[in-house]
């Protein structure tokens, strides 16, 4: 029997998946997202874990590279892949949201001229998201420091994941409108969903069980 692949996200998230998965008997050795091989496998050739950057994994599942993966909910909205989501981990709990600079005055969507600059690492999403809302931006993508943008003139806002606000009010941002909620999610390839169903299956069973053994007992 082939190894089944699961793809890992390299990153704040490798961690407590590791240990998620290790709880259930997935991960049985030591793991590091530091490691120079980005292809492991289990001594007894049960699992093979692909590491890959936390953006790649949904592209990952959805061509068959992995079977099943981990990946926010974030990057899935912008990477839109043709996947299957099975579970809701509830790791890396975080929000999508459009903030603006605090000397602005601005404290809605509502209060924003037309023709900004918006930007973020997710340009599908925030372009889809402020058009709804019948604002037209220029997006502008950047890959990290996304709140330096309207300090240095880049941009009039942003759109940017944030936890605890932090980061935001360090660089004298204030939110305006929360696009999404996103946490950590089980994702599996479509053929794979149905021809290792029972393999698949087994790890979704086990992983919703200590979910719900956490809540017990909290």
């Amino acid at each position: 029997m082939k190894p089944l692949k699961i793809a890992l996200p390299k990153g704040r998230l490798f961690d407590p998946v590791v240990e998620m998965l290790r709880e259930i008997g997935v991960v049985k050795g030591d793991l590091s997202d530091d490691s120079r091989k980005l292809v492991l496998n289990c001594e007894d050739q049960e699992y093979c874990f692909i590491l890959a950057k936390a953006v790649d994994v949904p592209t990952y599942v959805e061509y068959g590279a992995a079977d099943i993966g981990i990946s926010g909910k974030d990057v899935l909205l912008e990477a839109q892949k043709n996947v299957c989501e099975l579970l809701d981990l509830g790791l890396g709990s975080c929000r999508l949201v459009v903030a603006v600079p605090e000397e602005l005055g601005v404290s809605s969507l509502e209060e924003l001229p037309t023709l900004l600059r918006v930007a973020t690492s997710y340009p599908r999403v925030a372009e889809e998201f402020l058009n709804q809302q019948g604002i037209q931006v220029e997006v502008i993508e950047l890959n990290g420091s996304i709140e330096l943008a309207p300090t240095v003139g880049l941009a009039e806002m942003i759109v940017d994941i944030t936890s605890t606000g932090t980061t935001l009010r360090k660089n004298n941002l204030v939110e305006i409108a929360e696009i999404a909620k996103s946490s950590a999610r089980l994702i599996v390839n479509q053929v794979s969903y149905k021809t290792k169903f029972e393999r698949i299956q087994k790890i979704s069973n086990g992983l919703k069980r200590s979910l719900n053994a956490d809540v017990e007992n909290n």
